[in-house]
């Protein structure tokens, strides 16, 4: 998180260094890094950026609040011109190197996100990207960009692209209305009114949207607003304030501003809905403490002295970046080798940090920083003579060199990514003896002798393919596609595929896993004469249970009344027939208005919810069939695939027990209830092995959804099973 672009300092010309202040940054980032490497009581220490936003709207407000004070106007050359020079160099920096560490360490598929991410990063509008990726389900399960943590620069810049215009616009309002006797000075009274608005409109939008679309919310600008202009309203009102308060005064309020830190800090976790109201205490106790510093005639307070004690300075000096470290190294490492870093991994990373900071902040932010003005003192690193309007290029400068090292590190991946000439996986042709014709193999026995062909191929380290369907580089956006949408939770009405002059009906419905089969099934659908409507949503198991927000553990009544529609428009179309395909919770659920997260519990839901949806729906179509799960993965085949020398053998993956044990929970209620039930288990696996890539297709797109191209592979396989259990 970057922070103003110039030290900050007391309250006069020629006053000490806040050294408060610097000790507030470095709580803050050292909250940040607790919580991100898993090391120590804070779990909610990701609060530290908010922090980071009040002082940094504090500092900057103060600058510009005395420039107009000196000389009625702002310059905004001088302001963009500082806020380049803070913070473009470092973070131009970090973002090439992330770039050049992610190509020697991770899959092609991840760097292909990553090249994509860094654009986004370098033109400070990373927040909008990840407020739209983090909403994707299809994303859920998948690494973090190690340039996630950008999202915040974001939210800065956008806020400083328009602060200083609002000031200005305030100013000329105000010289508007009172005429030239104004034309010196800050108008106070105009400036606190707007940033009581902008706090209260952008603290408000916070709370709503934070209810409703939480992921969203934490990366939106207009939902952090408010954090900032806190910080500003504080630096305009905090002088006045602290010239009421005793030396005890200060201590009590720097004091709960400290708690109000770091008690949220502890408390809150990764379930915690935020910004909205939870991010009030932090963002609150952060301007007391900015206040309680204000001023100062006499001893400073407690909370001021020990924020300022000469390790906190330094590591306030260090924070920006170790802030735009930090992220990187916990996560490419933990990204490459698979799993966790532990304990020691994240102390190995945190103190690869802090040496990496320590030369930054030396050799790139402090030669850019300070004015060419500014006297070089000795011992000091030596400072570039970048004159203010000569600044200004430092923004295109670091979009090209962005640019460029995404358009280097894309060609690498298309190369990468071709290279190859292996052959596809085959199953042995049967023979015949001589005069007698070949026997006839099923589709589901090709489909099971392939999958056996391809695990014994992978156990004898065999070649990837070179012409793999899809391609891999595409394998994220292998997504089936939907004529009606219902992941927009407003969305109700009905659209039909398949065969729409078919004189019977088919319907689908379920979740993510469900609409994974829409390739086959519409196929089946359009070769058989049935009119389908695929009914599925994702994250809304076709259970009847209650499920949660995602990222939350608050219920999810879109899910509930999403099914109450299904439901209603399988009663009105009394379908022909019906299939009901999905995973489990990917979380926890509701049972008796008490949330349940363990795998028994959930597994207790899973089967009292299906059996109670297909007794619902049995009356109400020709035919009921439940079309099990497939197996997750312990394994990601696309990054898998991408990775290095890698061979078959590599990208052997396993069937997690969970959805194995949520997949024979909804066989024994469908067998109970004697509704027909196909297991497509021998279809990706045989014996506990699941390849990533059967003949030349890769199966999945995730570790848990198919690819389209292998749904139309099953294709005939499906339709036969389907044969042999209904009346097709």
């Amino acid at each position: 998180m970057q922070k103003d672009p110039s030290a900050p300092r007391g309250d006069g010309p020629g006053t000490a260094l806040r050294g408060d202040v610097q000790g507030l940054r470095a709580l803050a980032v050292l909250l940040v890094i607790s919580a991100h490497a898993g090391l120590g009581p804070f779990s909610g220490g990701y609060l530290g950026v908010d922090v980071f936003l009040v002082i940094s709207g504090f500092l900057i407000s103060r600058l510009l609040f005395r420039h107009v004070g000196r000389h009625g106007t702002i310059s905004l050359r001088t302001f963009y011109v500082r806020r380049a020079r803070r913070i473009l160099p470092a973070a131009t920096v970090v973002i090439v190197a992330t770039l050049l560490a992610s190509m020697i360490w991770l899959s092609l598929i991840e760097v292909e996100t990553i090249l994509v991410d860094a654009v986004w990063a370098g033109l400070f509008v990373a927040n909008l990207r990840f407020a739209e990726t983090g909403t994707d389900y299809f994303s859920d399960g998948l690494t973090p960009s190690p340039l996630q943590h950008y999202w915040s620069l974001g939210v800065e810049e956008q806020f400083y692209l328009v602060w200083p215009l609002l000031i200005l616009a305030a100013l000329l309002w105000h010289r508007h209305r009172h005429g030239d006797d104004s034309r010196r000075g800050l108008p106070r009274l105009t400036v606190f009114w707007l940033l009581v608005a902008v706090t209260s409109l952008s603290l408000l939008w916070s709370l709503v949207t934070t209810s409703v679309e939480p992921e969203a919310a934490y990366f939106s600008t207009t939902a952090r607003i408010w954090e900032l202009s806190l910080g500003a309203l504080a630096a305009l009102v905090g002088p006045a304030l602290a010239d009421l308060l005793t030396t005890r005064g200060r201590t009590i309020l720097g004091a709960v501003g400290l708690g109000a830190i770091l008690v949220p800090a502890i408390a809150y976790d990764s379930s915690t809905p935020f910004p909205g109201l939870a991010a009030l205490p932090p963002v609150l106790g952060t301007a007391m403490l900015l206040v309680a510093g204000l001023r100062l005639r006499e001893a400073p307070p407690w909370p001021t002295r020990a924020l300022g004690v000469a390790p906190m300075r330094v590591i306030g000096d260090w924070s920006y970046s170790l802030y735009l470290w930090h992220w990187p190294l916990l996560i490419i490492p933990a990204s490459a080798l698979g799993r966790p870093l532990g304990v020691f991994g994240s102390i190995v990373a945190v103190a690869a940090t802090f040496g990496l900071s320590a030369l930054t902040y030396r050799y790139v932010e402090q030669p850019f920083r300070a004015p060419a003005a500014v006297r070089r003192r000795p011992g000091a690193p030596r400072r570039l003579r970048v004159r203010l309007p000569r600044g200004l290029v430092l923004y295109p400068a670091s979009i090209v060199l962005v640019v460029a090292s995404s358009t280097v590190g894309w060609g690498y991946v298309n190369w990468a990514a071709e290279a190859g000439d292996a052959p596809a996986i085959t199953v042995p042709e049967r023979t015949a003896e001589p005069g007698e014709q070949a026997p006839e193999v099923s589709a589901d026995a090709e489909a099971r002798a392939l999958v056996r062909a391809s695990v014994a191929a992978a156990r004898d380290g065999d070649p990837v393919p070179s012409e793999l369907t899809p391609d891999l580089l595409d394998i994220r956006d292998a997504i089936a596609p939907v004529e009606c949408d219902y992941q927009d939770n407003e969305l109700r009405e009905l659209c039909p595929q398949g065969d729409p002059d078919g004189d019977r009906t088919l319907v689908l419905t379920g979740d993510s896993h469900a609409r994974a089969w829409i390739p086959a099934i519409d196929a089946i659908a359009a070769e058989r004469g049935y009119t389908a409507y695929f009914l599925v949503k994702p994250r809304c198991t076709a259970a009847r249970v209650v499920t949660t927000v995602q990222g939350s553990p608050d219920p999810w009544p879109d899910c509930t009344e999403f099914q109450d529609w299904v439901d209603e428009q399988v009663a009105d179309l009394a379908p022909d027939l019906t299939i009901v395909s999905s995973t489990a919770p990917p979380k926890g659920v509701w049972v008796d208005d008490e949330y349940v997260d363990d795998d028994e519990g959930v597994a207790e839901a899973v089967r009292v919810g299906i059996d109670d949806r297909l007794a619902t729906l049995e009356p109400l179509t020709g035919e009921l069939v439940v079309l099990g799960d497939v197996p997750q993965l312990d394994i990601d085949p696309a990054e898998c695939l991408t990775t290095g020398d890698v061979d078959l053998g590599s990208c052997l993956g396993t069937p997690y027990d969970r959805t194995t044990l949520m997949a024979d929970v909804t066989k024994r209620v469908a067998w109970a209830q004697r509704v027909p039930y196909l297991n497509p288990y021998a279809w990706l696996c045989f014996r506990d092995a699941c390849p990533a890539v059967v003949g030349s297709t890769v199966t999945y797109r995730d570790p848990g959804h198919l690819t389209t191209s292998y749904a139309e592979d099953l294709t005939a396989a499906l339709d036969q099973a389907l044969d042999s259990k209904v009346d097709l």
